[in-house]
């Protein structure tokens, strides 16, 4: 019997720090709904926005999307035919950074740029696979010499995962907000894979986690000039966020939701 009330006494207790845990933990995400609810209700112009109010600009920027790929032979192809059809923009380069002792992903990638001379093939010197900063690194120093070439300046820079299903106005998005704001995030969706239904569905579970909840204001305002690109992009499952070294800086949050960020740089 002194046995079980010792057992019982040890359970209550640690119930009972359990459920102290638990509160602390409920109350640090209420607050964040809390602040969500009193932004909306103190500044109702800030809900979302259709499409067709956005205010376009005058004279549309140069953009620039980045697609690392490594070992991508089979979506980078069908990923870089579907964006040529989809993307609706007058001035977009698409950059897919390769590597040279990875021959399938080159020839597939190759295939869909014969078809379209706005994505441009960059191979790099290392072998792969390298993080995927450094492939970025690549990328952006092949897009200043094409601006250097052709005497332009490319205004924002778009990251793209090689399986990623572009949206089709996202670049008219990006384009109508940049006055405003030098980092842009959209909603990240997953794609549901019904002969797959556990491992997708698990994928999807973690993209509503992440990126459907707790809406918050996350952006960022601007970046100092500096000729060198970001030497990182961090990435945790599918949520890349912005690094940099000395020279770039990321000042106050403007923007609404949590998915990803989309690094752009303002025109020098």
């Amino acid at each position: 019997m002194l046995g079980l009330g010792i057992l019982d006494a040890f359970a209550r207790e640690a119930m009972l720090f359990a459920a102290v845990g638990l509160l602390i933990g409920g109350i640090d995400d209420l607050l964040v709904d809390l602040v969500f609810l009193a932004r909306r209700s103190l500044m109702p112009n800030t809900g979302r926005r259709a499409l067709d109010d956005l205010p376009l600009p005058a004279e549309p920027a140069r953009l620039a999307v980045f697609v690392p790929a490594w070992d991508e032979a089979r979506v980078i192809g069908a990923m870089l035919k579907s964006a040529v059809s989809r993307l609706d923009h007058p001035d977009w380069r698409l950059y897919v950074g390769l590597y040279p002792n990875d021959p399938a992903t080159v020839d597939a990638a190759a295939a869909a740029a014969e078809c379209d001379p706005r994505i441009r093939l960059v191979i790099g010197d290392q072998m792969g696979p390298t993080t995927k900063a450094g492939c970025l690194n690549t990328i952006w120093r092949a897009m200043q010499r094409d601006d250097a070439a052709e005497g332009l300046a490319t205004r924002a820079i778009i990251l793209h995962d090689a399986e990623d299903v572009v949206h089709r106005a996202e670049l008219r998005v990006f384009d109508a907000l940049l006055a405003r704001h030098d980092v842009i995030q959209l909603p990240v969706l997953p794609l549901i894979k019904r002969d797959s239904r556990f491992v997708s569905a698990h994928y999807a579970d973690e993209f509503a986690e992440t990126h459907c909840t707790l809406p918050q204001r996350c952006g960022v305002r601007d970046w100092e000039h500096d000729d060198r690109a970001p030497s990182s992009v961090r990435q945790k499952g599918n949520a890349p966020c912005c690094g940099g070294t000395s020279g770039w800086r990321l000042p106050r949050i403007t923007s609404e939701t949590r998915p990803w960020l989309q690094p752009t740089r303002a025109a020098a």
